[in-house]
Formats: structure tokens, sequence, C-alpha cells
């Protein structure tokens, strides 16, 4: 079986609504033999990412910057799964007030370091989510999760 780890920063209600769709597409019915594991950021380990197939990242647009908590993770992986890692797909969702170029810029930079294959193009929401963006967020789960079903 394969392990879809999804990583996230969930500080408000509009950040929590993302996170849910994205973990309900990633267990949609049609979705076999991937396992879904949820890590909020501050907590997921090095052994989380070393033991998942794939991964998905959603963090707030933080001072145009992905928040400190996914930063943290990144800093505690970073080395320990840089060449373990490599060419595993990833997918990721940003939610903000306004611009969230910077956070989608950091994401980029990190898993472009790390290796990692953007699998789906990411979820960007400013503002309050509304039925399109849970849509999406949706699609982002169902596709990320699907890509590793394929993969088996």
């Amino acid at each position: 079986m394969r392990t879809l780890l999804i990583v996230h920063h969930t500080p408000s209600p509009n950040c929590q609504a993302l996170f849910e769709a994205v973990v309900f597409g990633a267990t949609a019915p049609e979705i076999e033999g991937v396992r879904v594991v949820r890590r909020a950021a501050l907590t997921a380990t090095a052994s989380d990412v070393l033991a998942a197939d794939g991964y998905l990242l959603g963090t707030p647009a933080n001072l145009g910057y992905v928040s400190g908590a996914l930063k943290h993770f990144f800093d505690q992986i970073y080395y320990p799964c840089l060449d373990e890692t490599r060419g595993r797909p990833y997918g990721s969702y940003v939610h903000g007030g306004s611009d969230v170029t910077g956070a989608l810029r950091a994401i980029e930079t990190i898993t472009t370091g790390l290796g990692w294959r953007r699998a789906a193009d990411p979820v960007v929401v400013t503002g309050e989510p509304g039925k399109a963006d849970t849509e999406a967020c949706w699609e982002l789960g169902a596709t990320i999760a699907a890509n590793l079903m394929d993969a088996s």
C-alpha cells in the first residue's frame, strides 16, 4: 500500500475548510491502495516523510511567506530526507488574505531543492473559500492520491 502524507498548518476556519476538502478528495471511495496520513506541520517528522510515497502541503500565506509551522517542518526534514525522497510527487494549497506569491515561491524553491516532483498545480485561495475553491482542493487531494494509486 502506498502512503500519502498531508502536512498542513490549519490555524483558521478558512484553512480548515481547504484541509477537509483535500482529505475528502484523497480518501474518495474510488481511491484504492493509498493510505492517507495527516500531520500538523509542527508534529510531522522526517520519519513521516521517509515513510510516505507522496505529499500534500497546506499553509496559510503569512506576511508574504509560508507559515512558520510549514517552514519549521521543512527545516526539520530537509537534510534527513534530501537524498531519499527525490522524485516523489507532491501538491500544495495556499490560503491568504490577498497576495500568496511569496508562499508559492517558497514551496516551489524548497521542493525543487528536495527534488520532489509537482504532480498538480497548486490551489490558491484568497479570502473566504467558496464552493469552487473547496472543489479545487478536493480535486487536488484526489489527483495526488490517484497519482500514487497508479504508481502502485
